[in-house]
């Protein structure tokens, strides 16, 4: 408990003032994946409040924001659209059914992550390879800028005219395109040059920023785009919203059965996948960056809870959000109190000053984003991808590219399958047979490396059955039989020596690989030599290992 406070007590200046920040800027992001996922942008905003509070007060990573973010918001669109033809096909018929699936969903999305964090799933993130992490930065940087560059207004062109003149042409002109592209660059050079300045060094550079050009626009009745204007132009009807309530609605309509349970539930897993792989991968990021660590199974629960309780208040669901969690970590924002104070702002935001809010120009969050987006690429990975090994530079390139053309999930996933074969080919390769004679003519082969599924072709490979003398020994000193695929094989080569009527000793297994290969097959006690100095390790398989 002690340490849960100290949370809040570490550094609360900054903590408020970087939660403050990152509020203004998750409303365009949040409102933006509303419209993705064509819900109300209110619903979304209630789905960031009620997770970004949650999952700062118990999830296992301080300083991580989290909100209803884009790569959960996708998975829901083709659902909500098929709810609501469900819905009309009912023998009464309800509109919109398609929301109350979703916030059922969202329940169910919860629940599968506080079971994940329950069976502590979440110390697999501690397996994904650092390529894979740099892979996933990288491209979720690029995937952010380019959402960033949607925000632009670009009159559209004829079509003779070419998406880049029809750009250039809007850019010089005095056009919304280049008062935007202007705003966008003060706001920029204002974060980055105001920590340079001594008097001001202090000051929280990009909050600074959005209130400067918030009433620039404002006094000088410049006609730009503004977080008002955005959310209309959309089709949402304004910032201005109500305290979140519980969600009465979704059990009077939505049929609680298995027909409902079928539906929602390949929707629900792969959002509460998706949700926790960016919550973990950001975790990891952000514990490299404060050289601090996280816990990963209970932000798994932190975020479930989070989700749980913003469907049965009737908001949409999220994850951690890597944009907004650089935006804070570079604001100095490391305590819960930088993700509470997030989730209060945007409450606040929503129910008493939302026309101020709306205020706002769209440039300056713009701004903020694209200077998030240069600090998260990790440039240093031009640097070392010739210094690395080429399957590591692959990775590397495939997450990335993965990322932007298709879906986060996909990328980590195909990363580390990638990373995995890569693992298995090398090690596969590194298995070595030395040969000699004893004095007696027995022949032995010292094995080097480990016996594997993936090595067991390498090592029978190793072996001259036909020609070998009558006496052989496998000497494992030096190796290691680390799965059942490994003992079959070990197996299978002393019953083709014995084929031949040749006699083999077994030397330096652990005690785990002589129980497994004894208990199948009882001939083996006779060939297997005890030692005083044979090795300890288990071998990866379902039945138990032996302990002593």
């Amino acid at each position: 408990m002690k340490k849960f406070f100290q949370g809040f007590t570490a550094n609360p200046k900054n903590d408020i003032l970087a939660g403050m920040t990152v509020s203004l800027a998750m409303i365009p992001e949040v409102v933006a994946f509303a419209f993705v996922a064509r819900i109300d942008p209110l619903v979304a905003l209630s789905g960031a409040f009620i997770v970004g509070l949650i999952t700062a007060l118990f999830g296992g990573r301080p300083g991580l924001i989290s909100g209803a973010a884009g790569a959960v918001a996708v998975i829901f669109v083709n659902m909500i659209a098929e709810g609501h033809e469900r819905g009309l096909a009912f023998d009464t018929p309800v509109e919109n059914m398609g929301f109350f699936y979703l916030f059922a969903c969202v329940i169910l999305m919860g629940i599968i992550q506080v079971a994940a964090g329950y069976f502590k799933l979440g110390r697999f993130v501690r397996l994904i390879p650092h390529p894979v992490m740099l892979g996933f930065v990288n491209g979720l940087a690029v995937v952010i800028f380019i959402a960033q560059l949607k925000m632009f207004p670009v009159q559209a062109g004829t079509e003779t005219q070419s998406a880049f003149s029809v750009f250039f042409s809007d850019l010089f002109s005095w056009s919304s395109l280049t008062k935007m592209s202007l705003l966008v660059a003060v706001t920029m050079a204002i974060i980055y040059l105001l920590p340079k300045w001594k008097p001001t060094s202090k000051l929280p550079a990009a909050l600074t920023a959005i209130l400067i050009i918030t009433l620039f626009v404002i006094f000088s009745g410049m006609d730009v785009a503004t977080i008002g204007s955005y959310i209309r132009e959309g089709g949402g009807e304004g910032l201005k919203g109500k305290f979140p309530t519980p969600n009465l609605e979704l059990w009077e309509n939505l049929p609680l059965n298995l027909d409902t349970l079928a539906f929602i539930f390949p929707y629900a897993f792969l959002a509460a996948s998706v949700g926790l792989i960016e919550s973990l991968m950001t975790m990891n990021l952000v514990d490299e960056m404060t050289e601090t660590r996280g816990d990963g199974n209970r932000e798994c629960v932190g975020q479930g809870f989070g989700n749980i309780v913003s469907g049965l208040f009737g908001g949409t669901g999220g994850c951690g959000m890597i944009g907004q969690t650089m935006i804070n970590i570079n604001a100095k924002g490391r305590g819960r109190l930088s993700g509470v104070m997030m989730a209060l702002t945007l409450l606040s935001f929503i129910v008493f000053a939302a026309e101020y809010i709306e205020m706002v120009p769209i440039a300056a969050l713009v701004g903020v984003m694209f200077v998030m987006v240069i600090d998260t690429f990790a440039w240093s990975s031009f640097r070392i991808m010739k210094k690395i090994p080429k399957s590591d530079a692959f990775v590397l390139v495939a997450v990335s590219v993965i990322t932007i053309v298709a879906d986060l999930a996909i990328a980590v996933f195909a990363g580390v399958i990638i990373s995995a074969l890569v693992f298995a080919w090398e090690n596969a390769v590194r298995i070595r047979a030395r040969k000699k004679y004893k004095e007696d003519g027995t022949k032995v082969y010292e094995i080097f490396g480990p016996l594997f599924f993936g090595s067991i072709q390498a090592f029978n490979q190793k072996f001259d059955i036909k020609e070998d003398p009558e006496n052989i020994e496998i000497d494992f000193l030096d190796s290691k039989v680390s799965d059942h695929s490994g003992i079959e094989a070990l197996v299978n080569l002393v019953n083709k020596y014995e084929a031949q009527n040749k006699k083999v000793k077994l030397t330096h297994l652990s005690p785990d690989c002589k129980t497994l290969l004894i208990k199948n097959n009882e001939g083996f006690k006779d060939i297997i030599e005890e030692s005083i100095d044979d090795p300890r390790y288990y071998v990866m398989t379902d039945t138990p290992a032996v302990t002593e």
